[in-house]
């Protein structure tokens, strides 16, 4: 019997499956499963991206997935690196995707494999495009994108009840849409960002934010290899940034954060462990 201070036992949600993804665990011959590694650290996995480097056939890799995740791979694997790198050399996003369903119109279990979450800056849209142009299934396997293992690793939240109700992830990598951010409201006080590739934009990235009223004095934290055993966090300012991220001559990938700095717990365990490094 149900009442108005009871509940009745809900039933099971149906699994889905189609083109549009899928919430079944195993790798399926013919389809392509887009998935995230992390940041970095392979015990950041989920299990189901864990399940998916045992199971598959073919793995096309993006260049900041780690090494320690790559050793995961199930010895039948082909491993085929498709990154890229920002100014750099690279492998075009046309040919990953002809790869792509070439491997999965063989009939192999291709597990695309991306660092951070695959729908946070991963082209994901082009691949997804391409899979059902060619009528291939696929499946989207999550994983933690860079924004969060850096917040974390500093000790702060993306959102704070009181100082910023919203964050805004932005990339400066693509200058050209970069321009077009709304620069008067990130530079209101209290105010969060993550920039993702920024290390290139950060004098871009000062003068727009000093151009509409922000603060010289807003805190800016860079972390760099977020969540791996060489992890860096630099702490600065606004007015310092292009200044400070030269001298720290980062090599790995960053995370940029705007109206954040590391809390001092979280610093002192940092130092801690440089120190014993």
């Amino acid at each position: 019997m149900t009442g108005p201070d009871t509940l009745a036992p809900r039933a099971p949600l149906p699994m889905q499956t189609g083109a549009c993804g899928s919430v079944a665990a195993a790798l399926v011959a013919g389809e392509v499963a887009f998935a995230g590694s992390g940041p970095g650290d392979p015990e950041l996995l989920t299990l189901k991206v864990a399940r998916a480097l045992l199971q598959a056939d073919v793995i096309l890799f993006d260049r900041l997935v780690s090494d320690e995740i790559m050793a995961l791979a199930g010895p039948q694997a082909q491993l085929e690196d498709v990154g890229k790198e920002g100014f750099g050399p690279q492998v075009s996003q046309e040919e990953i995707c002809a790869r792509m369903v070439a491997h999965a119109r063989m009939g192999k279990k291709v597990l695309r494999l991306k660092s951070g979450d695959p729908t946070v800056y991963g082209r994901l849209d082009e691949e997804l495009t391409a899979c059902e142009e060619a009528g291939i299934a696929y499946q989207i396997l999550p994983g933690i994108t860079a924004a969060s293992a850096a917040v974390a690793s500093i000790g702060q939240s993306l959102t704070q009840r009181g100082r910023n109700a919203s964050v805004r992830f932005l990339t400066g990598h693509d200058m050209k849409g970069f321009a077009d951010h709304d620069w008067a409201a990130l530079a209101r006080p209290g105010e969060v960002a993550a920039i993702y590739m920024g290390k290139k934009s950060a004098r871009f990235v000062q003068g727009r934010l000093i151009m509409h009223g922000a603060d010289r004095a807003t805190p800016m934290t860079i972390v760099e290899n977020a969540s791996r055993a060489n992890q860096r966090v630099i702490e600065t300012t606004l007015e310092r940034l292009p200044t400070d991220l030269a001298a720290a001559e980062l090599t790995g990938p960053a995370l940029t954060f705007l109206g954040l700095a590391p809390r001092a717990s979280a610093q002192a365990l940092t130092d801690l462990k440089l120190e014993l490094a």
